[in-house]
């Protein structure tokens, strides 16, 4: 339900300050089209759509427009796994060995030296909280100079030459096998933990990741457009994939990045969803009620309060993809997603205990539980937008809390 943002805390005058900043990226040609949306006290304060989907075919953006949310993933997964957490499955300290005994005996790097790598035993097991905070040991593959990401290259390389289909049952059973590159809980390194999550919620409720989220989570909260694949009859509705790739280019359509248009072999817990704006603010929205939405209730409010909360031992603090992330200032890490420790540090307003994530294409969203209020960007661009187009995200966030006149 949309509601006059004057009635609900926000000046109208000032939400539209977002409207002329988003609408300049289009202008510029530095981003092909995007969605944004806030929502205030469970109503919709801020909703607008720009530029296109499809630029070459002249195709205005769509208010039920797919994308390719990629790790924003990871928070529907972490939600997931939570639901089994309150069936008392589990706790955030249950080495994960319980239900995977083959990362009991896992082995973690030590160093490399010229006659290869030196492995040590563990020091303590992995646990739930390790893979929600990436401070398992797991890893991407993506560092070429990375001795071990170089084994995780080497076990994809020689899956895909023997055409075996990656499973979340295959890619588990491939990751025992490897070393860990830190011991558990010292340090923190993006990767495949929220995937192991996506594995445990199959080992934990015998149904597929899939058909978990569909019947647990998805048709619950009426997320009737959000899976992991894109029907062939709805294809005209994916949001078309742009970069830069060349200084003086411009904005180009890039081919690289596609979602399947059938059920894939791996439903990938950390970065697989297709979804829309409207079923990701219904998710937002029901975090922001404290894990109700219309009713249904998916987690219970001191459930949601933990997301507030940093998950991250000392010791792997603060985190980032590179030292002194600027992006990442003033952050811990939740449960499948970054959490606000210092509003100061981070440079940009907010509360404490805000938490959210973004996508590699540039997707973003948090949940502001103090405000009672969440902001939403669904776009289409590679690489991520903080890295490469000016702080998209957090200057999204600065002029959704200048538009904010009531106070908490």
């Amino acid at each position: 339900m949309n509601t006059s943002p004057e009635s609900n805390g926000f000046s109208p005058e000032r939400l539209n300050r977002i409207t002329s900043f988003l609408q300049g990226y289009v202008e510029r040609g530095e981003l092909p089209g995007m969605i944004a949306t806030v929502s205030h006290q469970a109503q919709t304060v801020y909703y607008e759509k720009f530029g296109w989907m499809d630029c070459e075919a002249h195709k205005p953006m769509r208010d039920d427009a797919i994308f390719m949310i990629a790790s924003m993933t990871k928070p529907i997964t972490s939600v997931a796994i939570m639901m089994l957490y309150e069936a008392g499955c589990f706790q955030l300290d249950t080495p994960i060995a319980k239900f995977i005994p083959a990362f009991k005996d896992a082995k973690v790097l030590v160093r490399e030296t010229g006659s290869g790598l030196e492995l040590a035993p563990l020091q303590q097991d992995i646990t739930f909280r390790h893979l929600f905070t990436h401070t398992s040991g797991l890893s991407y593959g993506d560092n070429a100079q990375d001795p071990v990401d170089r084994l995780y290259r080497a076990a994809n390389q020689r899956l895909t030459e023997a055409k075996i289909p990656m499973t979340n049952r295959r890619l588990v059973h491939e990751l025992s096998k490897l070393p860990l590159a830190f011991q558990p809980g010292t340090k923190w390194r993006y990767g495949l933990s929220i995937d192991v999550l996506g594995y445990l919620i199959e080992v934990i409720s015998d149904l597929p990741l899939e058909v978990f989220l569909e019947e647990c989570l998805f048709k619950p909260l009426g997320m009737r457009d959000t899976r992991f694949f894109i029907p062939p009859d709805q294809a005209d509705r994916l949001a078309v994939m742009y970069s830069h790739p060349k200084p003086g280019l411009g904005l180009q359509r890039t081919e690289q990045f596609k979602p399947p248009f059938e059920p894939p072999t791996w439903s990938s817990g950390g970065g697989g969803l297709t979804s829309t704006a409207r079923d990701y603010a219904r998710f937002a929205q029901m975090l922001t009620n404290g894990g109700e939405l219309e009713g249904v209730r998916i987690l219970s409010p001191k459930t949601v309060a933990l997301y507030s909360l940093n998950q991250t031992p000392e010791e792997a603090l603060p985190y980032g993809f590179e030292a002194n992330d600027l992006y990442q200032r003033g952050y811990g890490y939740s449960l499948g997603a970054r959490v606000l420790m210092d509003v100061a540090r981070s440079g940009v307003a907010g509360s404490v205990g805000e938490f959210g994530w973004d996508g590699a294409f540039c997707t973003y969203f948090w949940v502001d539980p103090k405000e009672s209020l969440y902001g939403l960007l669904m776009l289409q661009y590679s690489p991520n937008g903080y890295d490469s187009i000016h702080q998209l995200h957090q200057q999204f966030k600065q002029l959704t809390y200048q538009a904010l006149e009531e106070r908490s």
